[in-house]
């Protein structure tokens, strides 16, 4: 399983519309690629002056599905991100490849 961490910081000022966008439409707009089967939405804790971050971790089910994802699908969804909340967020994303799980 591939995990796929986009972690957003973004000014406080677009925190409400940002986050109704991506409960509403963008994570949405992501599974339906059918490339993740899952995502989970987590505000990372600490203060940051002016501004909060989220971390949004989309679940691949296998590397190739998650290459189909940056080749067919990254490019549009992230320009949308941009154009509507431009200059007032940055963004990174981690790659992680679960090697073992442990459940309790």
């Amino acid at each position: 399983m591939i995990l796929y961490n986009v972690t957003v910081s973004i000014d406080a000022s677009i925190e409400e519309n940002w986050l109704n966008w991506m409960r509403q439409k963008h994570i949405n707009d992501v599974l339906n690629t059918g490339c993740f089967k899952e995502a989970r939405l987590s505000r990372v804790n600490g203060e940051e002056e002016g501004g909060v971050t989220y971390a949004i971790t989309y679940f691949a089910p296998t590397v190739d599905l998650y290459e189909e994802y940056q080749k067919e699908h990254a490019i549009v969804l992230q320009q949308e991100h941009t154009e509507l909340f431009g200059g007032k967020f940055a963004a990174f994303r981690t790659i992680l490849n679960v090697i073992e799980e442990f459940k309790r």
